[in-house]
């Protein structure tokens, strides 16, 4: 096993629970490591909770050891209540981690964007998604791999009525999405987790973007080899 060591914010939710399970199972990860504001029940020794309030997150909340970062955190704007809540949850969270783990010599960031994320649009969801993309990339991670998913497909804890109304619409004209519009399939969480274990585990560097169509492939590919 390397000496690698993973950090994974929103591993309570759709990928990155998905991610958490592919990282126990795999080998490449020494220790892993996640911050919730709940302690994350797994019998694996290799895991430590790490509890914080991402609104107070500090240097002491984050191991110095920290070689790769996942943030899977998101939410959406019903559930934010206001443009500032949500755009705390998915610009300031992860802007703060990726400050931290970089100056603590983090090597790879891997996030879990949007479909759509563009700092210049006109919706609000899609300029924040993009405007986080922007922020993290002058932070000049070794390797920075962004992952732009389309509807996403599985089971979460929380209910979301219309986005399981979408699931359904889109999972059953989902096989006459081909060609140029591949990319706005539906996706499975376990699917963007496997796109994303992939993709640490080459240790690359440099800024690549995974449109949802090429997160299915590296998906895929990773599943045929394992």
């Amino acid at each position: 096993m390397s000496q690698k060591h993973a950090l994974i914010a929103g591993a309570t939710g759709l990928i990155g629970n998905e991610l958490l399970q592919l990282l126990i199972r795999g080998r490449h990860y020494q220790k892993i490591s996640i911050l919730s504001r709940r302690k994350v029940e797994t019998s694996s020794k290799r895991v430590t909770t790490i509890i914080t309030d991402y609104s107070k997150l500090s240097d002491d909340d984050i191991p110095d050891t920290v070689t790769d970062v996942f943030c899977c955190l998101g939410t959406t704007m019903k559930k934010a209540g206001s443009k500032e809540a949500f755009r705390e949850v998915d610009y300031d969270y992860p802007l703060k981690i990726a400050e931290i783990t970089r100056q603590k010599g983090a090597q790879q960031y891997l996030l879990v964007s949007a479909m759509g994320a563009d700092a210049k649009s006109a919706i609000f969801y899609n300029q924040v998604k993009g405007e986080t993309e922007q922020a993290i990339i002058k932070l000049k991670f070794s390797a920075f791999h962004v992952f732009r998913p389309s509807l996403l497909m599985g089971e979460r804890d929380e209910q979301r009525t219309g986005e399981k109304v979408a699931q359904i619409v889109m999972g059953s004209i989902s096989p006459l999405m081909i060609g140029a519009l591949g990319k706005y399939r539906p996706i499975e969480g376990k699917d963007v987790a496997s796109a994303m274990y992939r993709m640490a585990k080459k240790e690359l560097e440099g800024r690549y973007i995974f449109e949802s169509d090429k997160i299915q492939v590296l998906a895929d590919y990773e599943a045929s080899e394992s």
